[in-house]
């Protein structure tokens, strides 16, 4: 056991053994009622897969589990992270096959030339099996779940808790965990209406590098590139991402905000970005990474690699409160040597979610749905000391110097802003790009996305009525103004007075 302290994530490599458990899965979880605390979650907050693969294979079934375990601390001593003495099983209630519910198992060896055994996956796991260490966690990688559930074996249904059991090694139960394990079927082309069948879109391929629409079934990632799935593909042909957001970019103007995304990203019934980003302070999918000009873009202009380069939470909510610099969110750890995931939850759905699947394990845990923040679930006591992201109630000015310091000024009028008006902001110099407006407050918590517009003599604009995300009246107080194009930045402030 090592004691909470701030780490680094350890490499993490495929497991390609596999247990496969007799025993039927024991009843759903429970609040923390020992010395033993499972924090489970899911990598990317949505998993995708075709469900048909005949003629052609986007993605395979394959979900990630990932968790820490926490030895609870007490008034005399720390938390302290487990990473041996332990073994960690997961199940999914409820779902216990994947053949029929899927053809993937027929075109295994033809898409990616091996012959799996029924119900296991690319790296070895079934639908139950065994955790395996990760250096300060513990990952089931490869677990080849559909959205169809036993009762059901023809109705999607995407979130589906699975059931994660901490035993020591002689085998007596430690503690459980239920995070949600989702996965959707909602990126055919075909289904989408978008498309009439998926020969067709093989028959309008472009003939490239011999490329034969009846050598089927065609796996997409096996000429395009895909780091999702660690294909190398043909350096001529691109990356799957590329290519896929290159040529759909007239949804820009046709299908604009999510309803564009949901097309291919699970999706009109889905609806995979649910968490409180969206559901709370309105953000939408172009928040974060863009309209689909601007993916295909950042790949072809500057070598953003999908999956691996993808939007930060320091962009918003600064160094204070985001991820280190070059580092995704789902693999950064922060308090304690806690993952980020642990208690914030998984990218796109960022505790509180709409799902109830997924704030099942915060419920448990400290009796509410949203961020795991209730201290006693790992501490067994309140502490003295700060709290994650060196947090001290009352303090200021930490967000004031960090847009200060190398940046432009904004134009900001009226200041004070009093209630019922708004306050116009304007950064000059930009490059015809809108950019990213945020407002905080003196904590450097994110109160509000601003809407932006950019003019053709270099200028952006854009008001505040002195609301918060949720469309509420914020406090009297002064608040901070950071815009950013990806070249240029600019800062200021602004007192509001009710």
């Amino acid at each position: 056991m090592t004691q909470f302290h701030a780490g680094k994530r350890s490499p993490v490599t495929l497991a390609l053994a596999i247990l496969l458990l007799a025993a039927a899965a024991p009843p759903a979880g429970a609040a923390v009622t020992g010395d033993t605390v499972v924090l489970s979650w899911n990598d990317l907050g949505m998993h995708c897969m075709n469900r048909l693969h005949a003629v052609l294979s986007v993605l395979p079934p394959y979900n990630n589990l990932i968790a820490q375990v926490v030895h609870r601390g007490d008034a005399a001593n720390l938390p302290q992270l487990v990473t041996t003495g332990v073994t960690l099983e997961y199940s999914v209630p409820g779902n216990t096959y994947s053949v029929g519910k899927t053809d993937f198992w027929t075109y295994d060896q033809a898409l990616f030339g091996v012959d799996l055994p029924p119900n296991v996956g690319l790296t070895g796991k079934g639908l139950t099996g065994v955790f395996d260490p990760a250096g300060d966690h513990f990952k089931a990688e490869g677990i080849p779940v559909t959205p169809y559930t036993d009762a059901a074996p023809t109705v999607e249904s995407p979130y589906q808790n699975a059931l994660v059991i901490a035993r020591d090694l002689q085998g007596a139960e430690l503690a459980r965990s239920r995070p949600v394990i989702p996965v959707s079927t909602e990126i055919t082309c075909v289904t989408s209406g978008c498309h009439s069948s998926e020969q067709a879109i093989l028959n309008a391929h472009e003939r490239e590098e011999g490329f034969d629409p009846n050598a089927r079934p065609v796996l997409c990632a096996g000429c395009h590139a895909s780091p999702a799935l660690g294909t190398v593909g043909i350096a001529e042909a691109g990356y799957l991402s590329f290519r896929i957001h290159d040529q759909h970019q007239f949804l820009d103007e046709e299908m604009p905000g999510p309803a564009g995304c949901n097309m291919c990203h699970p999706g009109p019934q889905t609806q995979c970005l649910r968490g409180t980003m969206a559901t709370d302070f309105g953000m939408v999918c172009q928040d974060c990474h863009g309209d689909l000009q601007q993916v295909a873009g950042s790949i072809e202009h500057q070598g953003r690699i999908p999956w691996l380069n993808e939007p930060a939470c320091r962009t918003c909510h600064t160094a204070q409160y985001g991820e280190p610099v070059g580092q995704l969110y789902r693999f950064s750890t922060g308090h304690g040597g806690l993952m980020c995931s642990a208690c914030h939850g998984s990218p796109h759905a960022i505790f509180p979610s709409r799902e109830a699947a997924d704030n099942v394990n915060n419920i448990d845990l400290q009796g509410h749905a949203g961020t795991l923040r209730d201290c006693t679930v790992c501490h067994g006591v309140v502490p003295a000391g700060p709290g994650p992201h060196g947090y001290h109630p009352g303090t200021t000015g930490v967000v004031d110097l960090q847009l200060d310091t190398g940046a432009g000024r904004l134009e900001i009028y009226p200041s004070p802003l009093r209630r019922g008006a708004s306050a116009t902001i304007m950064a000059r110099g930009a490059r015809g790009e809108a950019g990213r407006l945020l407002v905080f407050d003196a904590r450097g918590h994110t109160i509000r996305l601003l809407q932006a517009t950019a003019g053709s003599d270099g200028t952006v604009t854009a008001s505040w009525d002195g609301r918060d995300g949720r469309g509420q009246d914020v406090a009297d107080g002064v608040y901070l103004l950071k815009w950013d194009d990806g070249e240029r930045t600019a800062s200021g402030k602004v007192v509001y007075l009710r």
